[in-house]
């Protein structure tokens, strides 16, 4: 799964949300033909990109290629249960990537049309936002 291999802060802080709540990066194509776009945001964790990646390696069959176009970095911090309040902050449990809508979050090349469009669907069942297939104007 995907995860940093080193970091300069070990622990963020939460953040606070942003008035304008579209994202303005990695919002076009860019290396495949297909995509897959976020329509809402939230955090994606490592876990649903690995699965979203197999189902959609495993659909083409080691057909063609497929760009991930997300990493999750944010590291997210969990209590132990059942700990009293104080003590300070947990360690990190697992890493996100926060996705706002409008974020194309796969590519996908060399394979058809219907392919690719299942493909994509079946990894968009298994993130935890609504997504849309996209194609390049030709």
């Amino acid at each position: 799964m995907l995860i940093p291999k080193k970091v300069k802060h070990r622990k963020w802080h939460k953040g606070r949300s942003r008035k304008r709540n579209v994202e303005l990066r990695g919002v076009s194509l860019s290396f495949g033909a297909y995509g897959l776009k976020a329509l809402e945001s939230g955090w994606v964790n490592s876990r649903q990109i690995e699965a979203a990646r197999k189902a959609m390696s495993n659909f083409i069959k080691r057909e063609g290629k497929i760009w991930i176009r997300i990493f999750p970095d944010k590291p997210i911090t969990q209590r132990p249960p059942e700990v009293t309040m104080g003590g300070g902050k947990g360690s990190v449990d697992h890493y996100v990537f926060p996705v706002r809508p409008g974020r194309i979050l796969f590519e996908m090349d060399g394979v058809t049309k219907e392919i690719a469009t299942n493909a994509l669907r079946l990894a968009g069942f298994k993130l935890p936002v609504k997504t849309t297939i996209v194609y390049r104007n030709k």
